[in-house]
C-alpha cells in the first residue's frame, strides 16, 4: 500500500511538472501569435500598454476605452476603431495585469484610475469621454469620482459597479488564493482554458452570436497566461468588496452619463448594476436593449456611438 502511494505521488509530480513545462511552451507560442500592438508608457505609475489613434479633427474630446474582465485593449479596439477612426481621437489601454500592462501591486479600480490619469498627463490630454465595459466600468466610475475635472462624459456598457449578493465562479476564488493560485495557474488553467476559448466567447455574447473571429482578433488567449489569469482572478474576486464601499460615492459624479445594458445579460445583473448607476448618478440615462446580452459594444455599436456623442456635448 505504501509503495502504491509513493508511486501515485511520483506520477502526480511527473504530470504536474509536465503540465508546467507545457504551459510555459504554450505561453511562448501565444506571445508569438499575439505580440504587443501598441506602445508601452513608463509614465503611468509604472507602465501601461496602450494604443493611441489620433483624429484629423482634433476639436472633439478624446475617448478613453476601458475593457472588462478576461480581456485586453483589443476587445474595445475592434468594436470601435473601425467606425471611429479619423472621426475621434481614441485611446485604448490594457488594464494593469492584462494584455501587456504589468501589475505592480494588488490594484483596486481606484488605483487603476490613477494610472490612467498619469497616462493622460503624459499624452497632454486634459479631458476624456470614458467608455467602460463590465468590470472596467468600476474603474471608470472611480475615475469620475476621484478626477471629475478630467471627465467630459461617461458611457457604461453592461457595467459591474455595485455589490451583489452571490459570489464569483470557483476558478476566480482559486486563482486569487495565495500559493494555491500559483499551482493552479501554472499547471491547469491554460490547458483547460484552451479547450474553452470558443465556447467561452459564445457564452459572453449569448443570446447573441459572437463574431466568428472574435477570440482570435481580440487575443483572448492572453488571459490564460498564469500571471494574467491570477491578476484577472484577483480583479474579479476583489471587486465586490471594493464597490461595497466605493459605490457610496457615485452620487458625487456630475458628468453627463449614459448606461447601456441588455435585458438578457446573464454575466452581470442589470437590475443591480445598471439600475444602480441610474439611481446613484444624478441625470444618468439608462438604455435597456431588448434581446441583448453582455456585449452591447459589439451587438449594439450604433447605440453606443450615439451615447458617446450625447455625453460629449
Amino acid at each position: 500500500m505504501r509503495l502504491f502511494l509513493w508511486l501515485l505521488v511520483f506520477l502526480l509530480l511527473v504530470v504536474g511538472v509536465g503540465l508546467v513545462v507545457w504551459t510555459r511552451a504554450q505561453v511562448s507560442r501565444i506571445l508569438a501569435e499575439h505580440p504587443p500592438t501598441g506602445v508601452i508608457s513608463n509614465a503611468a505609475g509604472g507602465s501601461l500598454h496602450y494604443r493611441h489613434v489620433k483624429a484629423a479633427d482634433g476639436s472633439k474630446v478624446p475617448i478613453l476605452f476601458i475593457h472588462g474582465a478576461s480581456g485586453n485593449l483589443l476587445d474595445p479596439f475592434h468594436a470601435f476603431q473601425p467606425v471611429l477612426e479619423g472621426k475621434r481621437e481614441l485611446l485604448f489601454v490594457d488594464r494593469p495585469g492584462h494584455g501587456f500592462s504589468p501589475r505592480l501591486t494588488s490594484e483596486t479600480p481606484a488605483l487603476q484610475a490613477a494610472r490612467y490619469v498619469q497616462l493622460l498627463d503624459a499624452l497632454k490630454i486634459k479631458q476624456v469621454v470614458l467608455v467602460g465595459h463590465s468590470l472596467g466600468s468600476a474603474s471608470v466610475a472611480a475615475f469620475a469620482v476621484l478626477y471629475p475635472d478630467r471627465v467630459k462624459g461617461l458611457v457604461f456598457l453592461a457595467p459591474a459597479t455595485h455589490p451583489w449578493p452571490t459570489g464569483v465562479d470557483w476558478y476566480y476564488d482559486l486563482g486569487s488564493t495565495p500559493l494555491v493560485a500559483r499551482l493552479f495557474t501554472e499547471a491547469l488553467t491554460l490547458p483547460v482554458g484552451m479547450l474553452r476559448i470558443e465556447s467561452g466567447a459564445r457564452g459572453v455574447f449569448a443570446p447573441n452570436p459572437a463574431p466568428a473571429d472574435y477570440a482570435q482578433k481580440t487575443a483572448v488567449k492572453l488571459v490564460l497566461r498564469p500571471e494574467t489569469f491570477r491578476a484577472n482572478a484577483r480583479d474579479v474576486a476583489g471587486l465586490n468588496a471594493f464597490v461595497e464601499e466605493f459605490s457610496k460615492r457615485y452620487n458625487e459624479i456630475t458628468a453627463p452619463t449614459v448606461v447601456i445594458t441588455g435585458d438578457k445579460d446573464d454575466v452581470v445583473a442589470p437590475s443591480i448594476h445598471s439600475v444602480g448607476l441610474e439611481r446613484d448618478i444624478k441625470g444618468a440615462e439608462l438604455i435597456v436593449l431588448p434581446g441583448v446580452g453582455h456585449k452591447p459594444d459589439y451587438v449594439a455599436t450604433q447605440t453606443v456611438l450615439e451615447a458617446i456623442e450625447k455625453v460629449s456635448g
